[in-house]
């Protein structure tokens, strides 16, 4: 089967034409820009595929949202509450559907990086397991009983709300919904406000890479303690940084106290196989819309 993934994020599109990582047969990245001007891209890239290559049998989308994923909704689809003011309310499934004629799957961007990990990276053989992408913004995916979970919407993880020590750290946060939940804290434009730097220009000494990993540490713990993942996978470009997973790990099992009695917490080697970096690298996203491709009848 020839499959089609897209990558539908806020900054970049990736479309990807093959059925897994060791069979892309092209790929292309352009920037999002108006919906009307990157789906054309995107489209007018997958047919210049099916000329080459053959007919796609169906299109998996990993996107930015939220978005509506209720099949009962007459919204089912679309992108809804962004701040991407262009793309609010768009359908963007069905854009796609009605312009190559085949079956379109639709999810979250992390959902599809946690399946393409489960799939053939860092999740193989879970049941249970969290992938969370610290960058431009905060987004978390959830694959449980091996299933992607989805509910009254879907899980949006970077809209936690932490315990904020203003004495300690002043900084409003940067969400315009929230304020200081994990994403106005911790994504790197919330970074670049409290330090007036990009966060991968800042030092590895620096302080604000303590106060990161406290934030990232306090929402492991919270979905630790409510989703039981068998591992946590984190991404994006803040996660970059290689002094932070050690950090991370450090303060998880601080923050524990021992209470998850988890050898895979417990034991500090064995939480640098639990707290883990994408087996995939940057590539979760587009493999993951390619695995949904494969769910798509």
């Amino acid at each position: 089967m020839l499959y089609a993934g897209i990558e539908a994020g806020g900054t970049k599109f990736v479309c990807a034409v093959g059925n897994g990582p060791a069979n892309i047969l092209a790929e292309t990245r352009f920037p999002t820009t108006s919906p009307t001007e990157t789906i054309a891209q995107a489209i007018s890239f997958f047919q210049e595929q099916q000329v080459l290559h053959g007919k796609l049998h169906s299109v998996g989308i990993a996107a930015f949202g939220p978005l509506d994923l209720n099949p009962a909704s007459s919204a089912f689809g679309s992108i809804t509450t962004t701040p991407k003011i262009p793309w609010a309310h768009f359908n963007i499934m069905q854009a796609v559907q009605q312009a190559l004629n085949v079956p379109v799957i639709l999810d979250t961007d992390v959902n599809g990086a946690a399946f393409g990990e489960w799939r053939w990276g860092a999740g193989q053989g879970l049941e249970c397991l969290v992938y969370l992408t610290i960058g431009t913004g905060v987004g978390g995916g959830l694959l449980i009983n091996g299933k992607l979970a989805h509910g009254l919407v879907h899980p949006e993880m970077g809209h936690i709300l932490l315990p904020h020590d203003r004495s300690r750290d002043p900084f409003a946060g940067a969400c315009p919904y929230h304020g200081d939940c994990l994403e106005g804290l911790a994504a790197g434009p919330a970074m670049e406000k409290r330090w007036g730097k990009r966060a991968e220009t800042l030092p590895a000494d620096h302080p604000a890479w303590d106060l990161e990993a406290e934030y990232i540490a306090k929402a492991l713990v919270n979905f630790i303690c409510t989703l039981s993942p068998q591992r946590l996978i984190l991404g994006g470009g803040v996660m970059a940084q290689p002094q932070l997973f050690p950090m991370v790990r450090l303060k998880v099992n601080q923050l524990l106290n021992s209470y998850v009695n988890s050898s895979s917490l417990l034991d500090k080697e064995l939480l640098e196989g639990y707290i883990v970096p994408p087996g995939l690298g940057n590539r979760s996203g587009v493999l993951g819309a390619l695995a949904l491709a494969e769910l798509a009848e």
